[in-house]
C-alpha cells in the first residue's frame, strides 16, 4: 500500500490530535518531568539561560520546561511559550499563573513559521520533543535562527534512535503494522526524525548555527506496569494516535492489547522500567 505524505493534512491532524490531548498531557506532566528532567536541565544549561534573559519556547505543550527555564530567567526575564495548540497552551499559562511567574507569555504560532517575531529578539530558545513532528524542520530551524540574537544558543531535546527508545518505538511499530503505515521517508516527521548519527547536526547546521552539539541523556520511563505506560501514552501521545486513526474501534484495542503485552519485558520486581534515550541538540547563533 502506497499512502503519499501530505503536510498540510499531517499539520492539521496533529494539531487536532493535540488539541484533544491536552489536558492528559497536563495530567500526566508529573510522570512528564520525571522522565524528561535530566534532560531538560541539560538542554537549559546548554542553552546558556540565565537571569533576565528573554527565552523562545517552541512546541511547549503544557509548559514544564517553560516553568523551568522561568525560573532561571527571573522575574527581570521574558519566557514566550509557543504551540500549534491553543488548548495546551492554556494549561502553560495556568500552571504559570499558579507557580506565581509572571515572565511566562504564551502565542499560538506555527513553530514552522515564527516569521512575525522580532528578528534578534531572543537570548536563547529551546525545544522539548516537538521539532521532531514539524513537517518542515528546516523552515522551523530557519526561524528559531533568525528570532535569536547574535551569540544566541538554540537546544532542543529530541529522541535518539529506535533501538534506544523501546518503550516508545515498540507501540510505534505495531500499529505502523497493523495500520499499514510506511516508515516515514527521510526528512518526514516523527520521532526518531533526528535522532540518527549526523541528522541533527547537519539539519542545525543548514539553518546557519555554528558549534553545533549533541549530548545523550539517558531518560528511562519508571512506572508501576507496563499497562501504566500503556495508559500513559495511550491517554497522551498524540502522534500514536494520530497513526492510529485509519483503523476502527476493535482493531485499536487490539493494537493496544498488543502493546501491552510487548512492553511487560521491561517490567521487574521494582516496577517498569521502558528504555528510552535522548538527544540534546545545541546550535549557536
Amino acid at each position: 500500500m502506497t499512502i503519499s505524505f501530505d503536510p498540510i493534512v499531517f499539520k492539521r491532524t496533529t494539531r487536532a490530535q493535540w488539541e484533544e490531548a491536552a489536558e492528559a498531557w497536563h495530567r500526566w506532566g508529573p510522570t512528564i518531568e520525571d522522565w524528561l528532567g535530566e534532560a531538560t536541565a541539560v538542554m537549559l544549561r546548554a542553552a546558556a539561560i540565565g537571569d533576565g534573559d528573554r527565552v523562545l519556547d517552541v512546541a511547549a505543550g503544557a509548559g514544564g520546561q517553560t516553568l523551568a527555564a522561568a525560573r532561571l530567567v527571573g522575574p527581570a526575564g521574558r519566557v514566550l511559550a509557543t504551540d500549534i495548540s491553543p488548548a495546551i497552551l492554556e494549561y502553560a499559562a495556568r500552571v504559570a499563573s499558579e507557580a506565581g511567574l509572571s515572565s511566562v507569555q504564551t502565542l499560538e504560532a506555527d513553530g514552522e513559521d515564527l516569521f512575525e517575531l522580532e528578528e534578534g529578539s531572543f537570548d536563547a530558545a529551546i525545544s522539548r520533543v516537538g521539532l521532531i513532528y514539524f513537517p518542515d524542520q528546516q523552515a522551523a530551524l530557519t526561524g528559531i535562527h533568525r528570532a535569536l540574537r547574535p551569540g544566541g544558543r538554540f537546544s532542543a531535546v529530541v529522541y535518539s534512535t529506535p533501538d534506544r527508545n523501546g518503550f516508545f518505538s515498540i507501540p510505534v511499530g505495531i500499529i505502523r503494522r497493523r495500520a499499514e503505515l510506511p516508515a516515514p521517508a527521510p526528512g518526514q516527521p516523527g520521532p526518531f526524525s533526528l535522532g540518527s548519527p549526523g541528522v541533527a547536526e547537519k539539519a542545525f547546521s543548514a539553518a546557519g548555527f555554528h558549534d553545533v552539539t549533541v549530548t545523550t541523556v539517558p531518560s528511562p520511563v519508571r512506572l508501576p506496569t507496563a499497562a501504566d505506560c500503556v495508559r500513559f501514552e495511550r491517554e497522551s501521545f498524540g502522534a500514536l494516535h494520530q497513526m492510529l486513526s485509519r483503523l476502527d474501534a476493535s482493531d485499536r484495542a487490539a493494537a493496544w492489547q498488543e502493546i501491552t503485552s510487548d512492553l511487560t519485558q521491561f517490567e521487574t520486581p521494582t516496577g517498569f522500567t521502558g528504555p528510552c534515550e535522548m538527544l540534546v541538540i545545541t546550535g549557536t547563533r
